[in-house]
């Protein structure tokens, strides 16, 4: 799997699975495409992962000895293995905590699902089966807002410190609060991701109502002072409107403070279609935009290969720099 070929997969970002290979490892619980099943593709050195739908394009086939073939139209696009997510992803333990949010971003289906709220105890014990298959190489912990993003930061932090006794790497991904990164960083995370989700501003009220991209800005240059260049991450959805000027601006800003940005191609969720624009960008477009976003990485002194934990470490969604290209 080339590089085009696997931006070709994620523009499109569904497969069709055969009756004799259902998906394995438990539905989604994280963010706009939570509530989907999906399976993870291994082809050289590159990995994509691909919702199950039944009317996609992108047809599943099995070969021999453990290997599977995409085809789109009659015509094989790409051949490799299945791999077995341990929690949401292969060789992590992704854990949502809270499967319900306060606030209404409009291409998530978080607020829409209104899911439960894992337990200290729960979630270690995930950690703990997780690492008991000898696969586990890293923690990624990420969380809707049940009731504040104080409290939230506050319940986040106490599982870390729980989890510091697996001597695994730990990153974290929630909606900032004042001293989150402080807070965060003495509990023991790793890593951190604040997501600006939309960087064009004249999108993002309608986008994240009841959210300031002003103080997610802030919070990601406080948090690069406490975790470090190449520690700091934040979502980029891509596919909602944004006009690519706000979109080259805004990633050279987040590089600029020391923040690797995860350009992540929208999911038209059945819950949210129709509230707001969304269409997955065209395999030119992703490709495009990671090579700015890899430019800029460069000239900034930062690399996407260093990073432990989350999206930067599992590459199925995205084209990540330093790894993919």
């Amino acid at each position: 799997m080339d590089l085009k070929t696997k931006a070709h997969l994620i523009s499109l970002g569904s497969i069709e699975l055969p009756e004799s290979l259902p998906p394995s490892g438990p539905v989604s619980t994280a963010g706009p495409g939570a509530g989907e099943k999906n399976i993870f593709l291994r082809s050289g050195e590159r990995r994509v992962r691909l919702s199950v739908v039944e009317s996609s394009p992108l047809k599943l086939a099995e070969l021999n000895e453990g290997e599977v073939t995409i085809i789109e139209n009659g015509v094989e696009v790409a051949r490799g293995a299945l791999e077995r997510p341990l929690l949401h992803c292969p060789r992590q333990a992704y854990i949502t905590v809270s499967e319900k949010c306060i606030y209404d971003c409009k291409f998530c289906a978080v607020p829409k699902l209104s899911g439960g709220v894992k337990s200290k105890e729960r979630v270690v014990d995930m950690v703990g089966r997780a690492q008991d298959t000898g696969e586990l190489e890293a923690i990624s912990l990420t969380s809707g807002v049940e009731s504040s993003p104080e409290d939230e930061v506050a319940k986040v932090a106490d599982i870390v410190r729980s989890l510091r006794r697996f001597d695994l790497p730990i990153g974290v991904s929630v909606t900032p609060a004042p001293r989150s990164s402080e807070i965060l960083r003495e509990a023991g995370a790793d890593e951190i991701k604040y997501n600006v989700e939309c960087l064009d501003p004249e999108l993002f009220g309608r986008v994240c109502p009841g959210v300031s991209l002003k103080k997610i800005k802030m919070a990601l240059s406080d948090a690069v002072g406490h975790f470090g260049e190449n520690r700091v991450f934040s979502n980029v959805i891509i596919g909602l409107g944004e006009s690519d000027r706000a979109l080259r601006d805004g990633i050279e800003e987040l590089a600029e403070m020391g923040v690797l940005p995860i350009i992540r191609a929208v999911y038209p969720h059945p819950l949210r279609v129709g509230e707001i624009e969304m269409s997955r960008p065209s395999p030119e477009r992703l490709i495009e935009l990671a090579r700015h976003v890899r430019g800029v990485l460069d000239e900034h002194g930062l690399r996407g290969d260093v990073a432990e934990t989350g999206c930067y470490r599992c590459t199925g969604c995205d084209l990540i720099p330093h790894r993919d290209l």
